[in-house]
């Protein structure tokens, strides 16, 4: 265990933390109903280093998970194998993998976020669309 704790520590990975809640689009746009936020959409494909990446570190970082469970309701899509992947890489004219777009509870696109973030970057983000 000691030796897990060193490798993570240097490494930066989170072994305990707390994690973004993920839920289906089915699920978001009922959530909205009830809880009014805006959604983010992580909109990814399991072939994309950059947003491997992504999903194992910045969005592992506890404080990411904080801000973004707190401000948002959470999806990821993999934009090849999910159901919704076509009509939302055509609805919201997805170019490049990672994406990241913050819709409202109608489905209009508040911002995008295209390429890798860092957290810092992640909760840059956030930020920018805070209520």
């Amino acid at each position: 265990m000691r030796y897990l704790f060193i490798i993570s520590f240097l490494f930066g990975f989170n072994v305990n933390g707390q994690s973004i809640n993920w839920i289906s689009f089915e699920e978001a746009f009922k959530l909205q109903q009830t809880n009014p936020k805006n959604i983010i959409v992580d909109v990814y494909t399991n072939w994309c280093g950059p947003c491997k990446r992504m999903a194992a570190t910045s969005f592992m970082e506890d404080r990411v998970a904080d801000v973004y469970n707190k401000q948002f309701i959470n999806i990821k899509i993999e934009m090849e194998k999910d159901k919704d992947g076509p009509e939302t890489a055509l609805m919201y004219k997805i170019k490049a993998y990672p994406t990241l777009l913050i819709i409202d509870g109608k489905g209009n696109l508040v911002k995008q976020a295209i390429g890798m973030q860092s957290a810092d970057g992640l909760i840059a983000l956030a930020k920018s669309v805070e209520k």
